[in-house]
């Protein structure tokens, strides 16, 4: 494709995740101005409304001052009228990835890894700064840099990735496809194609987890949140303007899950913690979402620890499925088994260091004081997902192999090495079950297919051929001696002719 018409894609995707996201959050606020707020409704706030979300959800910290009107109607605290809202619902920034993997990804199947990277990145931080420099407001105010670099490292990251792994994947030629070649020698070379793949496996593995268990923990907490949502005394457009909102820190919740199921669990405030070995809570604020947290916990909580355990393990036994291919990685004599124990420890390494990075992206603050920590500690969720993964894939990785597994034999390093050997077929078959269990005749040879023939036909020969005596010439004068007569064929014997044969015959009496 032409790399003119791989940027003009890319742009186009990079106007679809910016546009797109700002119109996610801009509808429902429409609506909420419409029907709370009628025809008093301030227009001009809607777009720096809409905007600070947008910029809050790709990992902006918003720096909110509430009006000093509200403060003294409120009876607030005055040393609690600014604070720092940082704590992003993940789904915008979410969202932003998808479309900026997916873009990145198409410009490397187009041969353009790099032009369609750059376009798309490009067109986002153009959008991202017009966004900043149009949404400024003094109630939440953002850090300009912040607000234009940020967004665009959440699309640039994920693109480039996506671009490279894509292009590592299919190109012959180019840069990259130099770079792979030079490092795919030998069994070391496997080890980075290998250790993407392991980690991708374990980090869906590990999401996916937590979100089945969130979403658990939401069915068997539904009363709690339905309370919660009959004490807040909202109308119906107050209940889907929380309902959204709290469907966009979904993500969020998410790894909140992940860090409670590892163990280390999470804060809820200063002070405060929620984990499988015990809970510790102050005063919450009143949002629904926040129901599904219990009061209290059960050591038998700390089962769910096991859960990671078994992703290692099945990201092992894939890995595992995969070196059953390589017969380098196959024999401990020739470092393979030096081999699979570095897989294991990078695996645990960086899945470990994703996770943190996700419980990064999770925490935050929401309000003043006891409320400007809430979420997981990264350094003790990365440990702890880390030793798990590695216990979980060290188990097979590291398990002896056994003849079978690959077609190959596992042996000693001090023995011979045997190769394996072809299964027969065929008629050879049968030369082993004679030789296992013999024949009542075992004169009979067997026929193998390199001594058995099949009989040579036998030649045919035509049968004689005997000559018709010619016919007897024709008289001169008889015309009708060549032709037909009726009821008799043409050369058959003529009624004399029988008469004369009859009188031939000896009689039997």
């Amino acid at each position: 494709m032409h790399r003119l018409l791989v940027a003009l894609l890319a742009a186009l995707d990079a106007v679809i995740a910016a546009v797109g996201g700002v119109a996610v959050v801009l509808a429902p606020l429409t609506l909420l101005w419409v029907v709370g707020f009628g025809a008093d409704a301030d227009w001009a706030t809607l777009w720096p409304a809409s905007g600070a979300i947008w910029q809050l959800g790709h990992l902006v910290p918003l720096q909110v001052t509430l009006p000093a009107e509200y403060v003294n109607i409120a009876g607030i605290d005055p040393t609690a009228a600014s604070f720092t809202l940082s704590l992003a619902p993940l789904a915008l920034a979410a969202f932003t990835a998808l479309f900026a993997a997916r873009s990145g990804r198409r410009a490397a199947q187009a041969g353009a890894p790099v032009t369609g990277a750059l376009s798309g990145i490009v067109i986002f931080t153009a959008i991202t700064a017009v966004i900043a420099l149009t949404t400024a407001n003094g109630l939440a105010t953002v850090e300009l840099w912040q607000a234009i670099v940020f967004p665009a490292l959440v699309f640039g990251a994920p693109s480039v990735v996506a671009a490279i792994v894509e292009a590592w994947r299919l190109e012959e030629r180019g840069a990259i496809a130099r770079l792979r070649s030079r490092i795919e020698h030998g069994l070391w070379g496997r080890l980075p194609a290998l250790l993407v793949r392991g980690t991708a496996m374990a980090m869906t593995g590990l999401v996916g987890l937590a979100a089945v268990v969130a979403g658990v923990a939401v069915l068997l907490r539904g009363g709690e949140i339905v309370a919660l949502f009959e004490a807040a005394h909202v109308d119906v457009a107050g209940v889907i303007v929380l309902a959204l909102a709290q469907l966009a820190y979904l993500p969020t919740l998410i790894v909140w899950a992940l860090s409670f199921v590892a163990g280390p669990g999470f804060a809820l405030g200063a002070g405060t913690a929620v984990s499988p070995a015990g809970t510790q809570l102050g005063v919450l604020p009143g949002i629904p979402v926040l129901g599904v947290v219990p009061e209290s916990s059960t050591t038998w909580l700390l089962l769910l620890a096991l859960l990671p355990v078994g992703v290692g393990v099945l990201t092992g036994w894939m890995l595992r499925s995969r070196l059953a291919a390589m017969p380098d990685a196959a024999r401990d004599h020739d470092g393979g088994l030096v081999f699979r124990l570095v897989l294991s420890v990078s695996l645990a390494v960086v899945t470990g260091a994703l996770t943190a990075l996700l419980a990064v992206f999770a925490s935050g603050s929401i309000g003043p004081g006891r409320l400007s920590q809430l979420g997981p500690d990264p350094g003790a969720l990365a440990l702890v997902v880390g030793i798990e993964v590695l216990v979980g894939s060290a188990i097979l990785l590291l398990l002896p192999r056994r003849a079978g597994d690959d077609g190959s034999v596992e042996i000693d390093a001090s023995g011979p090495i045997l190769r394996p050997v072809a299964t027969d077929s065929g008629l050879d078959a049968w030369q082993r079950l004679a030789a296992e269990r013999p024949f009542a005749q075992p004169e009979r040879p067997i026929p193998t297919t390199d001594s058995w023939q099949a009989p040579p036909p036998e030649p045919r020969t035509p049968p004689p051929t005997v000559d018709a005596p010619p016919p007897p010439p024709a008289e001169p004068g008889d015309t009708d001696a060549t032709e037909p007569i009726p009821g008799i064929e043409r050369g058959g014997a003529s009624e004399d002719d029988e008469n004369d044969e009859r009188r031939s015959r000896p009689s039997i009496d």
